[in-house]
């Protein structure tokens, strides 16, 4: 009986150094896991710290960036508004230089004329008229009044057309226009910049195709296309021939432009829409007339622009706008 209680209390000691054992282990494994846990919570605290540390930065740029992109904005507004107002400028300088021959042939005839019928009431003043004399008087006031009323109408077409048009650049309001007799207007306006160098325009179509819009954003479409023709599309003292035809396709109304100048490189063809890309920057080019172009007809028109050209045969665009547009 105590050798089996003897052989139990060995067993029991042996059991107890094994679990003793097995608890010592267990020890230094949680000691090992609470370590490995302290070092693992202090990694993802300075983790959370510098996670933090850069939304501050992240967040910081943001700002920056966000402050940036309203700087670049307000100035592309400003740069666009800037060249608006110059081409309005260009126009109006153009249109006074072209008015100024019209009217001073006017001045110059009425002037001939006035001296004309003077020295005629001297001769009737003092009784030697003759018949001879009143005939070349009335010669010379039938040839001055009809070449100071041509000039006059001239001037007048002119003012006509450059107050329509400026009218309409600076305010943009919507009303109903014929598209082809507003074009002429708008080819009117620019003609002082077309004769520097003796362009010629033809101009075809439907003249009763209407279109409810906003005509002053398609004069500064047309005048942006006719401008850039002239800068990029031909040397100085080249003179050009410039296409348009207006036409109905639908509900669309389908205004092609067609130049016959030097074309665009194959390589330019897509970013001529881009803003700030110009070829001319020593002409005095920004950039921004195409670019403004295309943000008017598929924004302010609601319409479509697209471009072909072809290296040395010359560059059309073909613009489709709604026959009324939603304000």
């Amino acid at each position: 009986m105590s050798r089996e209680f003897e052989f139990e209390v060995e067993q029991l000691n042996k059991e107890i150094r094994i679990l003793k054992k097995q608890l010592e282990r267990s020890e230094i494994d949680r000691a090992k896991l609470e370590a490995t846990n302290r070092t693992k919570e202090s990694l993802l605290k300075r983790v959370i710290c510098d996670l933090q540390e850069y939304q501050n930065i992240l967040e910081k740029k943001s700002a920056d960036l966000e402050q940036a992109f309203n700087e670049l904005t307000a100035m592309k507004d400003k740069l666009v508004e800037t060249e608006k107002m110059a081409a309005l400028g260009s126009l109006v300088a153009g249109v006074a230089h072209e008015i100024n021959t019209p009217v001073g042939t006017t001045i110059t005839l009425a002037s001939t004329l006035m001296d004309a019928t003077r020295s005629l009431m001297a001769t009737i003043n003092t009784g030697q008229l003759k018949r001879s004399t009143l005939n070349n008087y009335l010669e010379l006031a039938q040839e001055s009044t009809s070449l100071m009323l041509n000039n006059l109408h001239r001037a007048g077409e002119l003012v006509q057309s450059f107050k329509q048009v400026a009218v309409d650049q600076s305010s943009l309001e919507q009303r109903r226009f014929r598209v082809k007799p507003y074009l002429e207007e708008i080819i009117t306006s620019l003609s002082p910049q077309l004769k520097k160098e003796s362009h010629i325009v033809t101009m075809t179509g439907d003249d009763s195709l209407t279109i409810y819009s906003y005509p002053g954003a398609l004069a500064q479409v047309i005048t942006n296309l006719v401008t850039n023709s002239l800068i990029h599309g031909y040397t100085q003292h080249q003179s050009g021939h410039l296409r348009f035809n207006v036409m109905q396709d639908n509900h669309q109304i389908v205004i092609q432009y067609r130049d016959d100048g030097c074309g665009i490189p194959p390589e330019n063809l897509e970013k001529i829409f881009e803003p700030f890309f110009t070829t001319a920057r020593e002409k005095g080019g920004t950039g921004l007339g195409l670019h403004i172009t295309y943000n008017l007809v598929t924004q302010k028109l609601q319409g479509r622009i697209a471009v072909q050209s072809e290296v040395a045969k010359g560059t059309q665009f073909t613009i489709e706008l709604p026959t009324s547009v939603i304000s």
